[in-house]
């Protein structure tokens, strides 16, 4: 299994395509890093100016890594699932494709075997993409501007996180929060993974994902009482869980530091992410099963 699993993986990254998406975010990263280092000072005026007329900001970097990187994130994982749908969409499909996937049945390895060690082929890639989208939006944002406390404007007010004497409440955060935007990518892989078993070529599953994950966000940002109720059942509504790490609890003090403001939603929203991932690839690992291969 292990065998086959590297064979898999060897594909991936054997295929151009596959460095599109690092060469992407590279650069999708860098530019943004660029402007803020640019012109860091206009850019401080226009994000703050609001917060600035209701509070006062005495010294500190507001303009630090840690915000930056908060800034990235928001930015670029919403083009992310479209760079993890463009090779995990490709797995079994593009394979059928080139006619090479009959050839692979052949060989005295179950079918289920070959769909798991395909789907741990590409959760790997997503996972290193993932990584590599946290050493330069995070680790590289941290080294160039610097290490700051963390103001986000929310709808409810302000949120600060610190960074003083009493340690880092701030790193953590990412970490958690990178972890499930992990999940949620892989929610995405497994979808895309999915619709290849149906297709015959790589555009059908790459283009019906995202139009998917268009249609669903679509529905859970609209506010009308029949989409309220399908809403807690998308996927969608969960991808952007991973804020929810940046948001403290607090008391009659203000912030508790260390703490997150609903753990409990967080962990829902992981368990159902968990739960699509579980379903793709069952229907995934089913469907190709009784798969008729006449390419």
């Amino acid at each position: 299994m292990f065998e086959l699993f590297r064979i898999e993986l060897y594909k991936i990254f054997r295929k151009p395509r596959t460095y599109i998406s690092f060469i992407a975010i590279f650069l999708i990263v860098g530019l943004i890093q660029l402007a803020f280092k640019s012109d860091g000072g206009t850019l401080s005026e226009l994000l703050f100016s609001g917060l600035k007329g209701m509070f006062q900001f005495d010294g500190g970097n507001l303009l630090n890594g840690y915000f930056v990187a908060y800034m990235v994130l928001n930015t670029l994982l919403i083009q992310v699932p479209l760079l993890v749908a463009l090779v995990t969409g490709d797995l079994i499909s593009g394979e059928a494709n080139m006619g090479t996937l009959r050839l692979l049945l052949t060989k005295p390895i179950s079918r289920t075997q070959i769909v798991l060690a395909k789907f741990a082929a590409g959760i790997t890639y997503t996972f290193l993409l993932l990584v590599w989208m946290a050493l330069i939006s995070l680790f590289l944002s941290v080294f160039v501007f610097g290490r700051d406390d963390l103001i986000i404007g929310k709808s409810f007010g302000v949120v600060q996180l610190v960074v003083d004497s009493g340690g880092d409440d701030i790193f953590w955060r990412y970490l958690c929060a990178f972890a499930l935007a992990f999940l949620a990518l892989s929610t995405v892989a497994a979808l895309s993974f999915m619709l290849s078993v149906f297709a015959e070529n790589s555009i059908g599953p790459i283009v019906s994902t995202m139009s998917i994950i268009i249609v669903f966000t679509i529905i859970s940002t609209m506010d009308m009482p029949l989409f309220q109720k399908i809403n807690p059942f998308l996927f969608t509504s969960y991808m952007t869980a991973w804020k929810g790490f940046f948001n403290m609890a607090s008391n009659d003090d203000g912030g508790i530091r260390g703490s997150v403001y609903s753990l409990a939603a967080i962990l829902k929203a992981a368990a159902i992410l968990i739960g699509h991932i579980v379903a793709f690839i069952s229907v995934a690992t089913y469907s190709f099963k009784k798969k008729d291969i006449l390419s």
